[in-house]
């Protein structure tokens, strides 16, 4: 199927079947194209990028959100997930991808002050986020926010987090970038703490749409948190939640 896609005839008939889907998907089209010919071939410059032109068009829409409707479901999706499995007030919590806090607020408003942070790789989304703070009357919780560059967390302490979540930034990012997050973020976890990310399953070959979604088959993820001495497991009770699916990253000794 993956090899399907880059046919032609794949391509005329599913702009057929989904004729709603051309005009963005063009617009994503030129937009790429713009962004290498004028050298931001990088990840983080040419995200950077994708996401200053989505938060000027619409802040709910940059972060996968169609509407405020939307965007305040799929924030309480993610909340009622980690509530549901134990995220206690008292933990601390690093959100990697914050967005303008769809789940992150959610999450400031459960915890004590000062435990949540979050890091993104957009000043744009973030100047929305701390819009957020505002709206939700949020700033006695003394959120933290960052704007990051890579996923060393060279700036954190050792074992920092009970909890670290990254809700749609893998499915967004080549697989460089998740390795050099597996690489760090172990260092920064508590012994028993756990990272939940989500991302873009497939079963066929792994492939990018316009260097923007990223798929993967769950046992290269498995195989890449292993080769850098963590555990990861597929959470079966995400299935169906989302149409991304969900991992849980672990110290070998916690799991």
């Amino acid at each position: 199927m993956a090899d399907a896609r880059h046919r032609l005839t794949y391509r005329v008939r599913y702009a057929l079947r989904h004729p709603e889907r051309v005009r963005p998907y063009l617009r994503r089209w030129w937009r790429d194209l713009r962004f290498r010919l004028s050298g931001k071939r990088d990840h983080v410059s040419y995200y950077r990028e994708v996401m200053r032109d989505d938060t000027a068009r619409d802040p709910r829409k940059a972060v996968g959100s169609a509407n405020e409707a939307r965007w305040l479901a799929l924030g309480q999706l993610q909340f009622d997930y980690l509530l549901d499995h134990g995220l206690a007030p008292e933990h601390d919590l690093l959100e990697i991808g914050c967005g303008n806090l769809r789940g992150g607020w959610r999450f400031i408003d459960h915890l004590e002050a000062g435990r949540y942070h979050g890091i993104d790789i957009s000043p744009d989304i973030l100047l929305a986020a701390n819009q957020t703070v505002v709206e939700r009357g949020l700033q006695a919780k003394e959120p933290r926010l960052r704007l990051v560059d890579e996923l060393t967390f060279d700036w954190l302490p050792d074992a920092r987090y009970d909890v670290i979540h990254a809700h749609s930034v893998f499915s967004h990012c080549p697989l460089e970038v998740i390795e050099e997050c597996f690489a760090h973020v172990g260092r920064i976890l508590r012994p028993d703490g756990w990272f939940d990310l989500t991302f873009n399953a497939t079963a066929g070959k792994e492939h990018h749409v316009l260097h923007e979604d990223y798929y993967y088959r769950p046992a290269t993820l498995i195989a890449l948190a292993e080769r850098h001495g963590l555990q990861a497991s597929f959470q079966d009770d995400w299935e169906g939640r989302h149409k991304q699916s969900k991992l849980r990253v672990r110290h070998v000794a916690a799991s």
